[in-house]
């Protein structure tokens, strides 16, 4: 039988935080705790490790950075009490440690109380999550799973958590997950559906890639199914060296309506009114459940007095090529400013790949903050200088202009080169150059080559692949050429400048260091190219495979050993934002010195750069 239903309405605070900014990232939970507040929510549920950053990697394995996270959270606690927030109930991320939880008291452990999971070390680092009310740290939720995969090392860092905290709350049981642990079947959310809550908060950090977002509302449907309970999951937003975060918070109910959810990529507080009714649930327990001990705390029993609840607020997911220039803007835009560097520059050759990236540094940064550099060869064509500076007066960018042929005249004045060699040498000229202007003016250097380059190694080690960071290394050929007609079409649509030439967008794309020279003089076709990329980089396929999904042999084995054999160059590059499924750096790791190679019956392999 239905008993009287409870009001509560929750703020999700997606927040773009800074890794080590411990202070910084204390006073941004302040200032939108405070936005909470003005909201009338009762609680509010901040990202995954809010308080450090995440990722934080191996500053997790220095105590001192732990300690200062703990003493942060505590600290916290009593300056919102004393802020006169301390009426709020604040679900906040961070970096425990804790005692006695090394390998010691592992082995100590009875055998069927030990995580599958577990990774014990000295001292134990903690992903965690706690409940900040009245002053105090009520509860403390360590992450039970640690995705070791892709992007992720937690289980190099965490020891994972055995306890299922669950907090009354005006009069609703609120269990907190961190998560990975929503990703999991049968995980705490499923723990959590047997011992009986009304509501599982979920701090996120889940990194973008492409339609990412289409997997996360079926995901928080089947484990709210699970929990029989509605899940509020809270995702970070911003960049972070190679990854970004697209935010997508939602709400979701038991039965799967959607409460709410945020728009991608920016800052944001979405609050979500839910009724809920605790009657509903038929038995409510502690203890032991499974591999979890569920506790549970009580901080009010009393209801929330009820009020008119809103219409939920639920942001429409992007469109494809607009997700993932926002996600390469924004990535873009948070690795120049946490690092503190004033401005970009790049070498403008008026082709695709500088184009793109110079209109994704004039969306991230404004066009006074960009400075595009024409380095014009005795093999440039006219309407390279040309489609140069029509876009820099398309977009607004500073521009000049540095002849190169003198320079390099004056190498080959000194020592003879030919061939690739000499190809090779005037991309390096203008790397050096490039470099020169980073150093003198304090601008960071970007470097434009894009994933197809990047995987054959079709660049110069010290020249066009000289930078400090690559906006479009994960960003196929092919999709370069989308993402710069979707960028016009916005603007057309909005009548503003189309900011990239339909030239740069249609001739075929050339190095241009020597006479007549095109890509496919040696690579196969883009579109080839970035299908085999695409299924043995990201996906992993072998050779049997590869030829399954209908790949030409001969293009299959050049490509693959175009790929393998660049995989030194690789380690030199730049970092870039990450937008798909497997990107280059830290989401694949092979060994350089490696001589396992996908077998075919030998054909004639193309030339690259090198």
């Amino acid at each position: 039988m239905t008993g009287q239903q409870v009001q509560l309405r929750v703020a999700l605070a997606q927040v773009d935080t800074r890794v080590g900014d411990i202070p910084g990232n204390v006073e941004l939970v302040t200032r939108w705790t405070a936005k909470a507040a003005e909201a009338g929510a009762s609680l509010v549920v901040f990202p995954e490790m809010t308080l450090t950053g995440y990722p934080p990697e191996d500053l997790v394995l220095r105590e001192s950075f732990a300690r200062a996270s703990e003493h942060a959270l505590v600290d916290l606690a009593a300056s919102l009490a004393d802020q006169g927030l301390g009426g709020m109930a604040v679900v906040v991320g961070y970096l425990a440690h804790t005692e006695g939880t090394g390998p010691a008291a592992v082995e100590s452990m009875p055998e069927d109380d030990r995580p599958a999971d577990a990774n014990p070390r000295r001292g134990a680092p903690r992903n965690a999550a706690a409940l900040l009310y009245g002053g105090d740290v009520v509860v403390r939720y360590y992450k039970r799973h640690l995705p070791n995969y892709g992007v992720f090392d937690e289980a190099r860092y965490f020891v994972p958590g055995t306890e299922l905290p669950v907090v009354r709350l005006h009069g609703i049981d609120v269990a907190l997950t961190v998560c990975e642990d929503l990703w999991v079947e049968g995980g705490p959310c499923g723990v959590a559906g047997q011992a009986g809550v009304d509501l599982v908060v979920s701090p996120n950090a889940s990194p973008y890639e492409r339609a990412k977002d289409d997997l996360r509302l079926p995901l928080v449907r089947r484990r709210a199914a699970e929990a029989r309970a509605t899940i509020v999951y809270c995702n970070q937003v911003g960049g972070q060296d190679e990854l970004v975060f697209d935010g997508d918070s939602m709400a979701v109910a038991p039965d799967g309506e959607l409460l709410g959810r945020a728009p991608q990529f920016v800052e944001h507080l979405l609050t979500a009114d839910l009724t809920i009714d605790p009657s509903s649930v038929a038995e409510r327990r502690d203890g032991r459940i499974g591999a979890m001990t569920v506790t549970r705390h009580v901080v009010s029993e009393e209801p929330r007095p009820a009020f008119e609840a809103r219409p939920p607020s639920v942001a429409e997911p992007l469109e494809d090529h607009e997700e993932v220039w926002r996600a390469l803007v924004l990535g873009l835009r948070d690795f120049i400013d946490k690092n503190g560097m004033p401005s970009v520059v790049l070498g403008l050759s008026g082709g695709i790949d500088s184009a793109v990236v110079a209109a994704l540094a004039v969306d991230a940064l404004g066009a006074d903050r960009v400075y595009g550099v024409g380095l014009p060869s005795k093999y440039s064509s006219e309407h390279s200088l040309a489609d140069a500076e029509d876009l820099a007066k398309r977009t607004g960018l500073h521009y000049s202009v540095v002849p190169i042929a003198p320079m390099v005249d004056a190498y080959h004045g000194s020592v003879e080169l030919t061939g690739v060699a000499a190809e090779n040498l005037q991309a390096r000229v203008r790397g050096t150059l490039l470099m020169g202007l980073s150093n003198q003016s304090g601008h960071l250097l970007l470097t434009t080559g894009n994933k197809s380059e990047v995987a054959v190694g079709y660049s110069t080690l010290y020249g066009d692949s000289a930078g400090g960071f690559a906006p479009i290394k994960d960003v196929p050929k092919t999709l370069v050429w989308e993402l710069a007609r979707w960028r016009n079409a916005f603007a057309r649509d909005r009548g503003e400048t189309e900011p990239i030439p339909a030239n740069s967008i249609e001739k075929p794309p050339s190095a241009e260091l020597a006479p007549g020279q095109v890509d496919t003089d040696s690579l196969p076709s883009y579109d080839e190219l970035d299908g085999v990329i695409a299924d043995y980089v990201d996906r992993d396929l072998g050779m049997a495979d590869l030829l399954e999904r209908g790949h030409d042999p001969e293009v299959v084995a050049r490509v693959l050993r175009l790929i393998d054999a660049a995989e030194f160059k690789r380690r030199q590059s730049a970092p870039g934002t990450k937008i798909s499924l497997k990107a280059f750096g830290r989401d694949r790791r092979l060994p350089i010195t490696n001589r396992w190679r996908e077998s075919l019956p030998s054909v004639r392999e193309g030339a690259a750069q090198s």
